[in-house]
């Protein structure tokens, strides 16, 4: 965490959107990393230490471009490469373009509206219809 997080702190791309975020003091991000400790760990071993809701926590990020989480992405890969073993690596690697791509599919990829009047299996009705 302390490897891959300094490097984004330094980063030109990621650095300033992440010091708007959590400002740039050492105890703004000790209780960040705290923060991203419980969130990995709930990941990686099932701990349940992390509560929160990381999609509204980014959606709130007016700087966010989808590139971003290419560029964290290979931060990332890079930093558990050197830390971890190669199947480790791999596992935190996968798990994390997973939640990267859940977000960029949150953040900016809508799906087009359906035609009105039609009904997909498992839709929500149509606001002031009945469940």
């Amino acid at each position: 965490m302390d490897l891959f997080y300094g490097r984004v702190r330094r980063d030109p791309l990621l650095g300033p959107v992440f010091a708007r975020a959590i400002g740039s003091a050492d105890a703004d991000w000790a209780r960040h990393l705290a923060r991203l400790a419980d969130f990995w760990s709930s990941l990686m071993l099932r701990s349940g230490r992390y509560r929160g809701d990381p999609f509204s926590i980014h959606q709130r990020l007016p700087d966010l471009e989808p590139a971003m989480f290419d560029h964290w992405l290979t931060l990332f890969a890079e930093a558990c490469a050197e830390v971890f073993e190669p199947d480790m690596a791999d596992a935190f690697r996968e798990r994390a373009e997973r939640v990267a791509r859940s977000l960029r599919m949150g953040l900016f990829e809508r799906l087009p509206a359906r035609p009105a009047g039609r009904q997909g299996s498992g839709a929500a009705p149509a606001q002031g219809g009945r469940a």
